[in-house]
C-alpha cells in the first residue's frame, strides 16, 4: 500500500499550507476581508458574481486547497452576505474543473489513472475544463440568487 501513495503530493501539499499562513501573517487575508466589506456594501450582487468567478480562476492558480482556506477566513472577516458566501464556495467548487491544477483530488485521481496507465493530459483536460466549467459557473451562481 505504501508504495501506491503518490509522495511526491506531500511536499506540494505543505507548501499550499504555508503559502495559507504567509497570506494570513502579512495581513493579505484582512486586506481582502476590507475589500470585499466595501465592494459588498457598494453592491451585494456584484460582490458575489466577482468573489465567485475570482475565486473559480483563483483556484486553477494556486489550487482550490488554499483558495478555499483563504476565501473561508475573508468571508469569516468580512461577515459578506448570504449570496456572496454561496458564490464563494461555488467557485471554490467548480472553479477546479477547469485545469488539472485546480485541486489536489484532481492531481491525485490523475496520478492514480496514470499509474494505471490511463493517460490524461493537461490539454484535454483544459480543453474539456473550458466547455464544462464556465457554464455551470455562471447556472449555479444564478441559481444562489434563485434562494437568497
Amino acid at each position: 500500500m505504501l508504495k501506491d501513495i503518490p509522495w511526491g503530493v506531500l511536499p506540494l501539499v505543505a507548501g499550499l499550507f504555508v503559502l495559507v499562513e504567509a497570506l494570513e501573517n502579512t495581513g493579505a487575508t484582512q486586506a481582502l476581508a476590507l475589500t470585499l466589506e466595501d465592494f459588498a456594501r457598494g453592491s451585494a450582487a456584484l460582490a458575489a458574481w466577482a468573489s465567485g468567478v475570482v475565486l473559480a480562476v483563483g483556484c486553477n492558480v494556486v489550487n482550490n486547497l488554499p483558495a478555499g482556506l483563504i476565501a473561508g477566513r475573508v468571508i469569516e472577516i468580512a461577515k459578506a452576505p448570504e449570496h456572496v458566501r454561496a458564490a464563494v464556495l461555488i467557485g471554490v467548487d467548480l472553479g477546479p474543473n477547469l485545469s488539472v491544477t485546480g485541486s489536489l483530488a484532481t492531481i491525485l485521481w490523475l496520478s492514480a489513472l496514470r499509474r494505471d496507465g490511463h493517460n490524461v493530459s493537461a490539454a484535454a483536460f483544459l480543453k474539456l475544463g473550458m466547455v464544462v466549467m464556465p457554464p455551470a459557473l455562471v447556472l449555479a451562481i444564478a441559481g444562489a440568487f434563485a434562494f437568497k
